[in-house]
């Protein structure tokens, strides 16, 4: 049997595009999963992955510490997944304020939950690269200092030593993970570089580039990550109070990504990337990778999808689903 089969978890944030796949290998596992919804938003990836009939569905914020003692009380809760946060760098710069609430705030109050409870037993929150900031000395590794001054990579350093303090402090069972950027099927922001340039090449658009299309970047298939996560929790007596880098360890250029996805699609006769900026862009960290040789060394992770792979996998899923997005 899986070791998830009739465990009961909290996903916050599974409305989001890798916490809806991290739900569905939790359903497909046999596990019964909460998940926590501050919106409805009609065609959310987990309608599109067809998940809301075989979970539970909360709604509400996870800033609102009543409520995360009440669903970790009421539904037995013993493994958390803490997925919640804005995610978008723009937004971010744009409203930091509410960033902060939910990405800092909504996640002491969630840790201070779990704390007061009695059921939860593991517990992994999301980190992220941006929690690292600029660094010369590349790839980044879990001694680089976290230098995130933005805010929304200032909010992830926050919520990368909260975490740890209450794993080193109280001895909460947590660990931490920070990911490259990770693609897949059923991202609806579109915003990002890869989802927008697919559904702009599909619709026979030209891709814009915000930046001048150097930047570098490192990227992790979702399924890959969805893997990570659960050997975290499956193993958290082994990486209690740790962070892990997870990253595929072949960063790519922006324009180039751009460019290999118009030719996986096909339309590399007709269509080319259109770079909007000749500078790079202010508030933007120009290169990011990771070593992930620490999660390899303790628990053998490693991403199993090349970028090509994914790219052809992701690609003809929005194809499949183009009608369905905005």
């Amino acid at each position: 049997m899986s070791f998830w089969a009739d465990r009961k978890v909290l996903v916050t944030g599974a409305t989001g595009f890798v916490g809806a796949h991290l739900t569905a290998r939790l359903v497909k596992e046999a596990a019964h999963v909460v998940c926590l919804q501050r919106d409805f938003v009609p065609n959310g990836p987990l309608d599109l992955l067809d998940l809301r009939r075989s979970v539970t569905i909360v709604n509400g914020q996870v800033e609102d510490y009543c409520l995360m003692q009440r669903v970790l009380s009421e539904y037995e809760v013993e493994s958390v997944f803490h997925l919640a946060a804005q995610t978008l760098v723009g937004a971010a710069n744009r409203a930091p304020l509410s960033t902060f609430e939910s990405n800092i705030r909504g996640t002491y109050g969630l840790l201070e939950a779990c704390r007061s409870g009695q059921t939860v037993k593991r517990i992994v929150v999301a980190s992220s690269d941006k929690a690292y900031g600029t660094h010369s000395d590349l790839p980044y590794r879990e001694g680089t200092p976290l230098d995130g001054l933005f805010p929304y990579d200032a909010s992830k350093v926050c919520t990368d030593v909260l975490a740890r303090s209450f794993a080193n402090t109280y001895g909460l069972p947590v660990a931490v993970t920070r990911f490259a950027n990770i693609y897949g099927p059923a991202d609806l922001n579109l915003s990002r570089i890869i989802p927008g340039t697919i559904v702009s090449v599909l619709r026979d658009e030209p891709p814009l580039i915000r930046s001048d299309g150097t930047p570098l970047r490192d990227f992790v298939y979702v399924d890959d990550a969805v893997t990570g996560y659960l050997q975290l929790a499956e193993n958290i007596s082994a990486v209690k109070g740790e962070a892990f880098n997870f990253g595929s360890g072949s960063p790519v250029r922006i324009l180039d990504l751009a460019t290999r996805i118009i030719k996986l699609a096909g339309k590399q006769d007709s269509l080319s990337p259109k770079v909007l900026s000749p500078t790079k862009i202010a508030g933007e960290i120009d290169t990011q990778y990771l070593s992930a040789e620490k999660i390899e060394r303790q628990l053998g992770w490693r991403p199993t999808i090349k970028l090509d792979e994914g790219l052809n996998s992701t690609i003809e899923w929005y194809r499949r689903n183009l009608s369905l997005l905005p």
